[in-house]
């Protein structure tokens, strides 16, 4: 977690009219080893199935190929060779943004054929010093990709999209020639200075509305806007479950008392342990809004208390299924997640005490099955939610 900075991430898509699946492709992955995250946006030709395979290819080759090579012109030119083109016009059948940032905040951008990606510092337009790369194969000959470095800074934003964005409303009147470029920057500018605290997903989410306000809410081609955020972390502790020794209580409360961030409480031996140390009084709620599990607490400094492993449990189905399409409810579940979406560093505190009697074997059943749920919770949002999670038992 040696990162100066927190990478927030996230690309928001809506499909050309009338089809089921998208013709954009979007792909991220953190390289933990490496401290290092790859982005890649791909627009396949034409739209709907056809369209989203040939994305595929593109981008899990873009990811792919730039894990393994620096040298931007040879990954640009193993691409080149391997894409399908159209054997009519000779133009490759999908376009690509690869954005590769490494921990200091070095950052690569190498794009084809998609609307120039841009970068907002200090709530303006900041240029990175584009450079065009032409290839000189013979397959490739002649063909252009542009790319960049520059050293991304705390509030830097890196917005990129396919031309669904660039080309909304072409031909109305408002826009006979699309909304175009400059239009896009100026819309974006304009949000961040009005919230200069916007998240990727507000951001990315406004700007697809607006090209399918464009369009007259008909989607003439599939949009994909992603944004990337680099900003000050949010942390999120959460404990469940009563430490191995009684006098390690103290020791849990002392990391609660001193975590800054927001704090959930899993459990109720967990959460009375924590009124008892730190003397903060517990007022149960009895309004149900899962009829699954029981209601939450209250307790002055704790952003929630609930149960504990069935809570868990509900936590870990709901991450597993959640997109950006799902609506999450009121339940102490649901109120887990959200903030669970909302974080960035999560840290995990798992009490490791199995109730009184230490000879019956049957009794670290509950034990297991908290570690082993809090794991599966943790492995979804490193790998699907891009969080950074640690887990510390006591």
């Amino acid at each position: 977690m040696g990162h100066k900075f927190y990478i927030e991430i996230d690309c928001i898509q809506k499909n050309h009219e009338g089809e089921r699946i998208c013709g954009d492709v979007f792909l991220s992955e953190r390289i933990k080893s490496e401290e290092r995250t790859i982005v890649v946006l791909s627009d396949g030709m034409g739209h709907g199935v056809k369209a989203n395979m040939l994305a595929i290819l593109t981008s899990t080759m873009a990811l792919n190929f730039t894990k393994e090579h620096k040298d931007v012109n040879r990954i640009a030119e193993i691409i080149m060779n391997t894409l399908p083109v159209c054997s009519i016009r000779h133009i490759s059948y999908s376009t690509f943004t690869i954005i590769d940032i490494e921990a200091d905040g070095k950052t690569t951008i190498l794009e084809y054929d998609n609307p120039e990606t841009f970068i907002i510092r200090d709530k303006q337009i900041f240029n990175p010093g584009w450079q065009c790369v032409i290839l000189d194969s013979e397959k490739n000959a002649g063909k252009v990709l542009k790319n960049c470095t520059f050293y991304a800074q705390k509030e830097d934003r890196i917005i990129f999209c396919s031309d669904g964005i660039t080309q909304s409303g072409l031909g109305s009147e408002k826009y006979a020639f699309g909304w175009g470029h400059e239009n896009l920057e100026n819309f974006t500018t304009r949000l961040i200075n009005n919230d200069p605290q916007i998240s990727a997903n507000k951001l990315a989410g406004k700007v697809v509305n607006m090209a399918y306000q464009n369009d007259g809410y008909m989607a003439k081609d599939d949009a994909s806007c992603a944004a990337i955020y680099f900003r000050d972390p949010r942390k999120l502790l959460i404990c469940t479950g009563p430490p191995y020794e009684e006098e390690r209580d103290k020791k849990l409360a002392d990391v609660v008392r001193n975590f800054d961030g927001k704090k959930i409480l899993c459990g109720a031996t967990t959460a009375d342990i924590i009124s008892r140390e730190l003397d903060l009084q517990i007022e149960d709620s009895f309004e149900f809004h899962d009829t699954d599990l029981p209601p939450i607490a209250f307790m002055p400094g704790i952003d929630l208390v609930t149960e504990g492993i069935l809570t868990l449990s509900k936590v870990s189905e709901i991450l597993k299924v959640y997109n950006n399409n799902y609506l999450l409810g009121k339940g102490p579940a649901d109120q887990i997640v959200k903030l669970l979406k909302e974080s960035d560093e999560i840290q995990f505190v798992i009490g490791t005490r199995i109730n009184i009697a230490h000879q019956d074997p049957n009794l670290p059943v509950e034990l297991e099955i908290r570690r082993t749920v809090v794991r599966r919770i943790a492995e979804i949002l490193e790998s699907k939610f891009l969080k950074e999670v640690s887990m510390k038992f006591i």
